[in-house]
């Protein structure tokens, strides 16, 4: 078993659990409170204008997603190395420490408003999550001795608190960085996991005897077990765990679009407005909220419901959880089908904000079956040498499924035409509109009313798109007119659009549609002489339809994906049960005492 010990040592409780389970709880609580704020605002600060007024990267959300999948996929990988260090080294407890000064140093750089700060921090945070999470997880496990029935549960409540902190952060991380710029909201994220490492270093007495290194003074774990080679129970036991990794990796893989797809597809085809007069339009990064609010409020009951059910005696296994979690999970995404055909049911059209409710409340009911329960399900298999590795191999899992989650967030926005704005600014005036237009200025935040080209700022125009006497006529649909010589295209991009319009029958009569946004060079913006001569602009775009339809098929493949893979678990679930030996029956053996 993980947590086979020399001897049992006799830990004050709270509510039925060992105290240093709320220890460890608050600890991951701030620390999920400082990651998931972050990972909230991540692609929305890649993705914005880098010559907004609170400027982003400016990059596209295609390569915003690319990022993202690169970032969520190493910061789990790193877990593995965070989980050999733990094991040969250091111990889990020191190794926890470690990352957690890592990560506040991290978080902490990514409020300096600069690229190199920006990138430094992300390589810290990687560093740090690699070092902290596998082991304080495999700490949790190490709290109870193998066989007490109260593991689950406490990986619940240990789950509960990593979404308390997702929630709260999700809230105030998204609106601090709406309303006062990004990097305070980076900021704010940091300041959690500093408290985090606070409630670390101070519950050490509360933990003693657990995550010590093998071998050291304090372990209880007889060191002649790091020298024994593994038994035929044993290996079954890993290769069992290896082959739930897969599991992990398809579920992680869907689910985790939250971040990268499903936040851009909110910020832009979600109608976020309220009738409450202090926050007229909700912030897209408040919706990564829900699941963690979900989970808050159905953790115990779903925990509840698997109890109940194990002590009737019907199956209740961690492998059958996983796969009905996988398949409801799957199941939330049919809601965002609903979502894409009710935005393009009109040209630009937005979707309720209801489906994201309701496609976060199945994600969530997936996940509650699934997450908590691998946990639980890897420090009871797990060979006790080896178990921060395996716990490191299973957040690796975890990390290529992110990977995956950003590549089909990826592949689901399609590739912008681009071009350059030919025009001079006073025909730019025709179609765009003077405003109240927020600027920084030495003072600070100033309001001036005028044109957005004046200002060197960004503006798009609402087009139908259709060929024409062997030309492409992009027509403003406000005025009608033709706005198509304010940009010029390359051939390619004339060349790719063009056989696209004809293929799909496109005409004056059915058009097709564009948003045509224009934006100038980051580099010319920054030269005071070019301020407000409206050059330096460029110009991208998609197709509106079919970039609605490339969404509405990644929905559907998610769906059938998922749903296919939990019932093939099903068919095997048998056969991968008598892998474990018997791990979990002792359980329901006590439970029943």
């Amino acid at each position: 078993m993980a947590n086979a010990t020399t001897e049992s040592i006799k830990r004050k409780e709270i509510l039925g659990h060992p105290v240093g389970l709320f220890i460890l709880f608050f600890t991951e609580m701030w620390e999920r409170f400082s990651y998931y704020g972050m990972r909230g605002i991540l692609t929305l600060y890649v993705a914005t204008s880098a010559t907004a007024i609170d400027p982003g990267l400016g990059w596209s959300n295609k390569d915003a997603l690319w990022l993202y999948g690169w970032y969520t996929m190493l910061v789990y990988v790193m877990s593995i190395p965070g989980g050999y260090i733990a094991d040969k080294f250091l111990g889990q407890k020191k190794t926890v420490l470690l990352g957690g000064i890592l990560l506040c140093l991290g978080h902490g750089i990514l409020a300096i408003p600069q690229d190199w700060a920006f990138f430094t921090g992300l390589l810290l945070i990687i560093l740090g999550v690699g070092g902290l999470k596998p082991n304080i997880s495999t700490m949790v496990g190490g709290l109870y001795q193998p066989g007490d029935i109260r593991r689950d549960s406490g990986f619940t409540i240990f789950y509960i608190g990593i979404n308390i902190g997702a929630f709260l952060s999700s809230i105030t991380v998204g609106l601090v960085a709406y309303h006062y710029g990004w990097h305070y909201g980076f900021g704010l994220a940091g300041i959690g996991m500093i408290l985090g490492q606070i409630v670390y270093m101070a519950g050490q007495k509360h933990l003693v005897g657990v995550g010590e290194f093998i071998g050291g003074e304090s372990s209880t774990v007889d060191p002649e077990i790091a020298k024994k080679p593994l038994s035929k129970i044993e290996k079954d036991r890993v290769v069992v765990l290896l082959i739930s990794f897969l599991i992990v990796v398809v579920f992680w893989g869907a689910f985790e679009q939250a971040g990268g797809l499903m936040n851009l597809y909110t910020d832009a085809k979600v109608d976020r407005t309220t009738s409450l007069s202090w926050l007229m339009e909700i912030p897209a990064a408040v919706f990564q909220s829900l699941n963690a609010g979900y989970i808050i409020l159905f953790g115990t009951v779903i925990a509840a419901f698997w109890a109940i059910r194990k002590r009737k005696g019907k199956e209740s296994s961690s492998l059958f959880k996983m796969a009905i979690g996988t398949i409801i999970m799957g199941l939330g995404y049919v809601f965002m089908m609903f979502a894409s055909k009710e935005a393009s049911a009109e040209v630009f059209g937005k979707a309720a904000m209801s489906w994201i409710f309701l496609a976060y409340l199945f994600h969530t009911i997936g996940e509650l079956c699934t997450s908590p329960v691998s946990l639980s399900f890897i420090t009871k298999l797990a060979p006790v040498k080896y178990a921060s590795i395996m716990m490191g191999v299973y957040f690796a899992a975890t990390g290529f499924g992110n990977k995956l989650a950003g590549s089909i967030g990826e592949a689901s926005q399609l590739e912008s035409y681009a071009g350059e704005v030919i025009a001079s600014k006073e025909d730019v005036f025709r179609y765009t509109s003077q405003d109240t237009i927020e600027v920084k200025t030495q003072e600070g935040i100033e309001k001036i009313y005028d044109y957005p080209i004046n200002l060197d700022k960004n503006f798009g125009l609402k087009t139908r798109v259709f060929p024409s006497g062997g030309n492409i006529i992009f027509e403003d649909i406000e005025t009608g007119d033709n706005v198509s010589g304010l940009f010029s295209m390359n051939d390619e991009g004339k060349t790719k659009l063009m056989a696209y319009l004809n293929e799909n029958s496109s005409s004056r009569e059915k058009p097709y549609h564009a948003k045509l946004s224009m934006e100038k060079d980051k580099d010319a913006a920054q030269i005071t002489e070019n301020i407000g001569d409206g050059k330096d602009y460029g110009v991208s775009f998609v197709i509106e339809e079919e970039q609605n339809e490339q969404e509405y098929m990644t929905f559907m493949w998610l769906v059938i994906f998922t749903v296919a893979f939990g019932l093939l678990l099903l068919v095997f679930l048998k056969k991968l049960k008598k892998l474990t030996h018997g791990a979990e029956e002792l359980e329901l053996e006590m439970s029943q005492d």
